[in-house]
């Protein structure tokens, strides 16, 4: 049986992340305070210095917002085209009997 991986929250990733930027301690000694691999912290620490500046944007969306209602969007544009092509197989003779199960 495999040995399952520690799960960590985002609240201790950035703790740790912000142990490791403040530079006071080095990755090894981070790594045995906090039980984590000296890899994890570094990305960690990346990862919080690449998204730091999405804390401050302005307005109230969340930056994951658009992303998702682009998402939304193209699928219902996927769904009318769908339909559209449905409607349009389904005034045919031949696929009509398909459609309903006939042959």
């Amino acid at each position: 049986m495999g040995v399952k991986r520690k799960q960590h929250s985002a609240e201790f990733k950035a703790r740790v992340a912000m142990a490791a930027l403040s530079g006071e301690k080095t990755l090894a000694e981070l790594s045995s305070e906090f039980g984590v691999h000296p890899t994890m912290i570094s990305t960690w620490k990346q990862e919080l210095a690449k998204r730091a500046s999405e804390l401050f944007a302005r307005g109230n969306k969340a930056p994951a917002g658009g992303d998702t209602q682009k998402v939304i969007d193209d699928l219902h544009r996927k769904i009318g085209q769908l339909q559209v092509e449905r409607d349009f197989l389904a005034g045919q003779p031949a696929i009509s009997r398909l459609l309903r199960g006939g042959r």
